[in-house]
C-alpha cells in the first residue's frame, strides 16, 4: 500500500494544479451559457448576484470536493469506500464516475463541432451569408451524421492523448499551455469587440446594473450557472484533488480555481455583449449564438476572418481542458479500482465513451429513432446529467462533509494539520453543512420541475 501511494501520480507545481483545476471547471459553458444565462436574466445585477454565488456558495463546495480527494489520494469511488467503509457512501462515487462519463460521450459531440468549424472559418465559408443560411448549414452538419461522429472521434483521441501520459506529464503539461493560451485569445477578442462601432452599449449592459432586474428566477439561474460552471458535483475535482501534495494550500487553490473561472465567464462576456450589441443582436440563443450568430457577427467586421478561426480555436480548447478533466475522472477509476494500467484504462474509457456519445451525435439528425423517453439520447443525456447527477452529487457531497466527515478533519485538512492559518474556517463549514445543502437542493428541485 505505501508502494502504491509513492508511486502514485500527481501534480508537480501549484501553477499546474491551478490550470488544471481551471480547465476543468472552465468550458463551454463559460463562453456560450454564461453570457446567454446573463442575457436572459437583466445583464449586470445577474453579474453581481452570480459572483455572490461563486464567492459564497461556490468556493466552499469546492473546498469541500478538494478535500475529499486530498485526504484520500483516491479517485472518487476509493475516497468514500476510506472515509466511509462499509457504507453506503461509495455510491455518491460511482454517482461522479458515471455522471462525469455521460457528460463526456455528449459533451465530445458538441466540442467536436469546434473543429468543424475551425476548418469552415479557414474555409471563409461564412463570407457572404445571411444568419439563416448560416443556421442551415449548422442543421445540415448536423443532417451528415458521419461528419459529427467523424469530428468527435478526433476530440475524443486529443483529450486521450493527454490523459494517456499521465498527471504530471500529459494534464499538468498541456493546461500550463492550453490555459494561459485561452486567456491570451479571449483578451485579444476582447479588445476586438470593445472597439466596435456601438460596442459601449454591451459594455454597459455587462456592468451597470439594474437591481430592479434581481428578482428569484435571477437567484436561481445565478446558483445554477454558478455550481454547473465550477463542475461541482461529478467527481472532477475530488479526482484532481487526489493529486494535489499535502503541503499545498486548498484554501488557495480553490480560490485561485473560482476566479480564474469567474474572470474567463466574464471575459467571454466582454467578447460577447459589445459584438452583439453593435450589430443589433440579442445574445441569448445558447448553442445558436456561438455557432450562428457569432460567425455572422465576424463576418461583418474588418478582419473578422481571422477572428472567426482565433474564436473557435478558443472554444476547442475551453472543450478540451473540460474534456481532460471528465475522462480522468472514468480513467482514475478504472485504473485504481479495477487495477488497470493507466494506458489500457485510458484507451478502455474512450472507446466506451465513443460507442456511448455516437449515439448522442447521431440522435442530433431530423428524423432520428435515437431517442429516450420522448427526447433525444443528446437532451436525455444533458438532462439527466446536468439536472439530476450533478447537483445530487453536489448535495450529497455537502452533507458528507458537513454531517459525516466533521469539523474537526474538515479543518485539519484545509489548515494542513494546524501548520497554516484558516481564519475564516468556521464561516466555510457553516456554508457547506447548512447553507450549501439548501442551495444545491433548490436547483436540484428547480432543474427536475421548474
Amino acid at each position: 500500500m505505501a508502494e502504491e501511494k509513492k508511486n502514485r501520480d500527481g501534480f508537480g507545481s501549484k501553477i499546474g494544479i491551478i490550470a488544471a483545476a481551471a480547465g476543468s471547471a472552465i468550458g463551454l459553458g463559460n463562453i456560450y451559457r454564461f453570457p446567454c444565462e446573463l442575457g436572459n436574466n437583466g445583464g449586470a445585477a445577474f453579474l453581481l448576484v452570480y459572483l455572490a454565488v461563486v464567492l459564497f456558495l461556490g468556493l466552499p463546495v469546492m473546498l469541500s470536493e478538494l478535500v475529499i480527494g486530498r485526504r484520500t489520494q483516491s479517485n472518487p469511488v476509493g475516497a468514500f469506500k476510506k472515509l466511509a467503509p462499509k457504507s453506503a457512501w461509495p455510491v455518491v462515487g460511482y454517482l461522479g464516475v458515471l455522471c462525469g462519463f455521460i457528460i463526456l460521450a455528449f459533451y465530445s459531440t458538441v466540442a467536436g463541432w469546434t473543429l468543424e468549424y475551425i476548418v469552415k472559418s479557414v474555409g471563409n465559408s461564412f463570407s457572404g451569408k445571411d444568419l439563416s443560411v448560416i443556421e442551415q448549414d449548422f442543421v445540415d452538419f448536423h443532417n451528415t451524421g458521419w461528419r459529427n461522429v467523424m469530428w468527435q472521434v478526433v476530440f475524443i483521441f486529443l483529450t486521450g492523448f493527454v490523459v494517456f501520459k499521465g498527471v504530471q506529464n500529459g494534464i499538468e503539461r498541456y493546461s500550463k499551455i492550453l490555459m494561459p493560451l485561452l486567456l491570451v485569445i479571449l483578451v485579444i477578442l476582447g479588445i476586438r469587440s470593445v472597439t466596435l462601432p456601438g460596442a459601449k452599449e454591451g459594455v454597459a449592459f455587462l456592468f451597470r446594473p439594474d437591481f430592479s432586474k434581481i428578482t428569484g428566477k435571477v437567484l436561481i439561474s445565478a446558483l445554477g450557472q454558478g455550481f454547473f460552471s465550477l463542475s461541482l458535483g461529478m467527481g472532477a475535482l475530488i479526482t484532481y484533488g487526489s493529486y494535489i501534495k499535502k503541503n499545498d494550500n486548498l484554501t488557495t487553490t480553490a480560490l485561485s480555481v473560482t476566479l480564474s473561472d469567474t474572470l474567463i465567464a466574464i471575459l467571454a462576456g466582454v467578447v460577447i455583449f459589445p459584438a452583439a450589441f453593435s450589430f443589433g443582436v440579442k445574445p441569448t440563443a445558447g448553442m445558436g449564438l456561438v455557432f450562428n450568430t457569432i460567425p455572422m457577427i465576424f463576418n461583418q467586421m474588418v478582419g473578422g476572418y481571422w477572428f472567426c478561426i482565433i474564436f473557435f480555436v478558443l472554444l476547442a480548447i475551453a472543450a478540451l481542458t473540460s474534456t481532460i478533466s471528465l475522462l480522468e475522472v472514468v480513467v482514475a477509476y478504472l485504473s485504481e479500482e479495477l487495477r488497470l494500467k493507466r494506458q489500457t484504462a485510458t484507451v478502455l474509457a474512450c472507446l466506451l465513451a465513443l460507442l456511448v456519445g455516437c449515439f448522442a451525435s447521431l440522435s442530433l439528425k431530423e428524423g432520428t429513432p435515437f431517442v429516450l423517453g420522448g427526447r433525444t439520447v443528446f437532451d436525455a443525456m444533458d438532462f439527466v446529467s446536468s439536472n439530476i447527477m450533478l447537483p445530487l452529487g453536489g448535495l450529497l457531497i455537502v452533507i458528507f462533509v458537513g454531517w459525516k466527515l466533521g469539523k474537526s478533519k474538515f479543518f485539519d485538512e484545509i489548515s494542513n494539520e494546524g501548520k497554516l492559518k484558516a481564519p475564516v474556517k468556521s464561516l466555510v463549514f457553516f456554508i457547506i453543512r447548512y447553507l450549501a445543502p439548501i442551495a444545491i437542493a433548490i436547483i436540484f428541485y428547480e432543474g427536475l420541475f421548474a
